[in-house]
């Protein structure tokens, strides 16, 4: 079978989105933490952690997918983050094309 391209930048997208993620649900889990510190009202932390947290594990998973995407190994786990890049809100557009990248390279995985 013959090496193109789609899993290389299906996996590249989604660890970029996975970065994003982790870095956006650290943002709003701290910025969570700091305006019930300031505010003093004490639901505004477990609020923003509430948000916060989904976003993280989604970005650790579509890190995860990615790494295997680039490797060209366990087909599911790439495919499970690419549509974890695809829910991360903002870069959902990168998200998209990863999966459609990722989908049609399944012939590539070992």
């Amino acid at each position: 079978m013959q090496k193109t391209w789609k899993p290389l930048v299906g996996g590249i997208l989604t660890v970029i989105c996975g970065s994003y993620g982790i870095i956006a649900g650290s943002i709003i889990t701290i910025l969570g933490g700091s305006i019930s510190w300031i505010a003093g009202i004490p639901f505004i932390s477990k609020l923003f952690t509430l948000f916060g947290s989904p976003i993280i594990i989604l970005g650790a998973v579509a890190i995860a997918g990615g790494i295997y995407a680039i490797k060209r190994k366990l087909w599911g786990l790439a495919l499970a983050g690419s549509i974890c890049a695809f829910l991360i809100p903002p870069p959902f557009i990168l998200g998209i094309v990863a999966l459609v990248f990722i989908i049609i390279s399944k012939e590539e995985f070992e």
